[in-house]
């Protein structure tokens, strides 16, 4: 189900976060009742072009994620096309999509999806494009229309501590990386105690969603080398393995992780500043 919207060719730059991160940390629950952390924030991408307040733009942007959160409560993955008609100006429209994790319940979705939108213009404001992926679910909008377009860059990556030579993990983990490879959508897996996730965007094909998990399982391979747990995020797709019991929340990750932390910290600083602001107002008008 497509809606109305289009975005400017716009440059990202990927900040990233450890999975660790204390930035906006939530959780729900699975229908069995354990903790899914869904809400944990991975990593964003803000586009170096920035739109002007109540621009045509910001009024279909505000539409877009009033969509995405009005949709994710009946779906798990949607696209958009906002203010692309003849008689919107060209610089209003906006492509966009949303998707959630497949294992994901409908209702939890809806709370990771609504969590995304309230962070995706904290951590991107202004931005003529962004994407914010958190643990269980993905929101992206550009200024230009990139729905179905494959797109295999690399995004974020996680890696653990190596293991020693384990010759049967790295047996077990092949199996499930192999398994990962010929997903055409979302897969969860398993060999022994080694386990892992993979899943493509909604826009893709299956033929190239096979395309882009080939290349996530690659990049495992070759970026994580023999790592006990690792994760991969490309643009269009993502694969992740663990061991049970190695994996290690304080294990090394991309080199942007760093610029992330401090995009979390001034964002975190700006909010608190923002709502002592508001509250000496408040409480000046009520002296005065």
């Amino acid at each position: 189900m497509m809606k109305s919207l289009q975005l400017h060719s716009t440059h990202n730059t990927i900040f990233a976060l450890r999975v660790s991160s204390l930035f906006f940390l939530f959780s729900s629950l699975t229908s069995h009742g354990h903790p899914i952390k869904a809400h944990i924030f991975i990593y964003a991408g803000c586009s170096q072009e920035k739109y002007q307040p109540g621009s045509t733009f910001e009024g279909n942007l505000n539409s877009f994620l009033s969509s995405v959160v009005s949709s994710s409560s009946q779906v798990s993955y949607n696209g958009f096309a906002v203010g692309n008609g003849s008689s919107t100006p060209q610089e209003g429209t906006i492509y966009g999509l949303f998707q959630c994790r497949g294992d994901l319940r409908t209702i939890d979705c809806s709370k990771c999806i609504e969590s995304a939108v309230n962070q995706i213009s904290l951590v991107c404001p202004y931005s003529y494009g962004a994407s914010l992926q958190l643990e269980g679910c993905y929101v992206r909008y550009e200024h230009m229309d990139f729905l179905g377009k494959i797109d295999t860059s690399l995004r974020y990556k996680k890696c653990s501590k190596s293991v020693s030579n384990d010759v049967e993990f790295f047996r077990r983990r092949d199996d499930v990386l192999a398994d990962m490879e010929s997903a055409t959508g979302f897969r969860v897996g398993s060999s022994g105690l080694v386990g892992g996730f993979a899943q493509c965007l909604g826009d893709l094909s299956p033929t190239d969603c096979t395309s882009c998990l080939a290349d996530a399982v690659g990049k495992l391979k070759s970026l994580c080398g023999s790592a006990a747990a690792a994760d991969v995020f490309l643009a269009q797709c993502y694969a992740q393995y663990w061991a049970s019991g190695y994996y290690d929340l304080s294990s090394d990750s991309s080199s942007e992780d760093q610029a992330g932390k401090t995009v979390a910290i001034i964002v975190g600083v700006l909010a608190g500043l923002a709502v002592m602001i508001v509250l000496l107002s408040f409480c000046r008008k009520a002296m005065g």
